[in-house]
């Protein structure tokens, strides 16, 4: 049983990186303590239940550090608070990442809220309000059907085609935009039309609405001069992305926190809570073992559902050893880990998992960090290593959103939050790294 392919399969299937774990799955691990005390349910959960007004809040972290899952938390967190809750992946249906803005935002969140709602409140403000523009957006739907002979479930799908062409045909995104961006005051009026609607008539139990937009942070930086369409959609936008009449969870690229704009975000949405790493080291660069520890929990709940009897560090692991290394090397990133770890099984055809299996994935995670990082910037790298500190520039924000740099906090002896960054320990082997660290001052 040990060694059978079956095990093997079910193991590397355990560690898939790209599914947040649900609410409650015995598998999540609470990193809160090693994390600088963060906690999603309290800072932002509590906040929507205490508040007798619509709250408008962002969350924020590295791609991969978990957000999904502790985002499902507070999704059942606030269920079990009388909140019914709407929550969906912006990236994975509606939005392109690589090219989006505030209308395909709009678009994503009213389709999604006429899929889940439509059995509790009519549809009616918004069809009419599609049925409007309709002479202007037919072609782009690519349906020459009018839209009055449509039943309501044909004209629902007709908007659900609108909203997937915005992704998936990109040669009709703008124009797409270029049709809705001079009517999404009016498309807002009429969503809160149908919000106004499904909250008088919300399933018993629940006595608040919330929409949780997960995913927003994976945006990619577009430049436009002195503009960003992260200034477009948070910032210039921040009214319409406020004005929907329900509570309101969106995430935010993590390079937007460090950018000159931090204090208008601040102002306009309040504190934005961010999910850091988990500290594997010290800001001194010490093993952090109770980090270590919290890791290496990651990796034996997974494998505890599957061989409980397995022993981590002798039957998967060939030693204490070479799982503190692949520990290390995630750099505390939960969606390293996973694929680091996914990576080993995968060059394995027995447990335990090798030294030199560990070695092969990390070597090939290492040459993808390596071609992430343009010439200009190993000396910026090689700085951060030193100093722990990150500046105000946009070569760091780029490090940040690509993960070279991460972010840690912890509490000191005073109980006050202290913050640091250190480049991902994946870099450390880097030939280019070592030499710009040797040319330091």
């Amino acid at each position: 049983m040990v060694n059978s392919p079956d095990l093997l399969s079910q193991l590397y299937n355990a560690f898939n990186p790209f599914e947040p774990l649900p609410a409650g799955d015995p598998k999540y691990v609470d990193c809160q303590d090693v994390r600088g005390d963060a906690d999603i349910l309290q800072e932002l959960g509590n906040r929507m239940r205490l508040s007798d007004q619509n709250t408008y809040q962002l969350y924020s972290g590295h791609r991969g550090a978990g957000k999904s899952t502790e985002l499902l938390r507070l999704k059942k967190y606030l269920e079990n608070r009388q909140f019914y809750v709407v929550y969906f992946a912006a990236d994975e249906e509606d939005i392109d990442s690589e090219d989006a803005q505030y209308t395909d935002i709009l678009l994503a969140c009213t389709r999604r809220l006429l899929k889940d709602l439509k059995e509790i409140a009519s549809p009616r403000p918004i069809l009419d309000w599609l049925k409007n523009r309709w002479e202007d957006v037919k072609d782009l739907v690519q349906t020459p059907i009018e839209f009055d002979s449509l039943a309501i479930e044909a004209q629902l799908s007709q908007f659900a085609k609108l909203t997937a062409n915005l992704r998936a045909v990109p040669e009709l995104r703008q124009k797409i935009r270029q049709k809705i961006n001079p009517h999404t005051v009016t498309l807002i009026q009429v969503l809160n039309e149908f919000l106004g609607d499904a909250k008088q008539h919300l399933p018993n139990g629940y006595t608040k609405l919330a929409v949780i937009v997960d995913n927003l942070d994976r945006m990619v930086l577009v430049k436009d001069g002195e503009r960003t369409n992260y200034d477009e959609v948070f910032l210039d936008r921040s009214e319409q992305l406020q004005a929907l009449d329900c509570h309101l969870v969106y995430t935010l690229p993590i390079s937007m926190l460090y950018s000159t704009r931090a204090t208008d975000l601040r102002d306009i949405y309040g504190e934005c809570l961010t999910l850091p790493m988990i500290m594997v080291k010290t800001i001194q660069g010490d093993v952090y073992q109770p980090g270590i520890n919290k890791v290496k929990e990651v990796i034996n709940r997974r494998v505890r559902h599957i061989a409980p009897e397995l022993s981590l560090d002798k039957d998967i692991f060939d030693s204490p050893q070479t799982l503190e290394k692949l520990c290390l090397m995630s750099g505390g990133h939960v969606r390293n880990l996973l694929l680091l770890t996914q990576d080993a099984i995968g060059r394995s055809e027995e447990l335990p998992i090798t030294e030199n299996a560990v070695r092969r994935a990390i070597t090939q995670a290492r040459d993808t960090y390596r071609r992430a990082v343009e010439n200009s910037q190993w000396c910026l790298l090689a700085e951060v290593s030193r100093t722990k500190r990150i500046v105000n520039d946009d070569e760091y924000r780029k490090l940040m959103y690509n993960r070279c740099l991460l972010e840690y906090r912890y509490l000191d002896d005073e109980g006050e939050m202290q913050r640091w960054y250190d480049i991902h320990p994946l870099i450390q082997g880097v030939t280019e790294f070592k030499e710009a660290v040797a040319k330091l001052p």
